[in-house]
């Protein structure tokens, strides 16, 4: 994702989480790399998956969610991008961030 090229990104991150050694890494690594999936995907147009991927984060290691700076300018994207799910919103409102300019 670094290197510009989001697709392959998200491509690599379906491969990757799809085997059973995703389940092996550290609750907080998964979480990590769910919140810099969402930013791929939030640069891909889809907020609706990014958001998905946020709450997905916050129901394994809720930590990284609530206190990493990168998760919370995700979150504030998601919400941003207009009409957020019900999940997103509450997760929001749990983390005290808001989508307003």
């Amino acid at each position: 994702m670094r290197l510009g090229d989001h697709r392959r990104a998200v491509a690599i991150h379906r491969e990757a989480t799809g085997g059973s050694a995703w389940h092996l890494l550290p609750a907080e690594h998964r979480a990590a790399h769910l919140i810099d999936i969402a930013r791929a995907h939030l640069d891909l147009g889809d907020p609706r998956v990014a958001g998905r991927a946020l709450v997905t984060a916050d129901a394994i290691a809720p930590a990284e969610i609530r206190l990493r700076p990168d998760a919370r300018t995700a979150l504030t994207a998601v919400l941003r991008a207009g009409s957020p799910a019900a999940d997103v919103t509450r997760l929001a409102a749990t983390v005290g961030v808001a989508g307003q300019p």
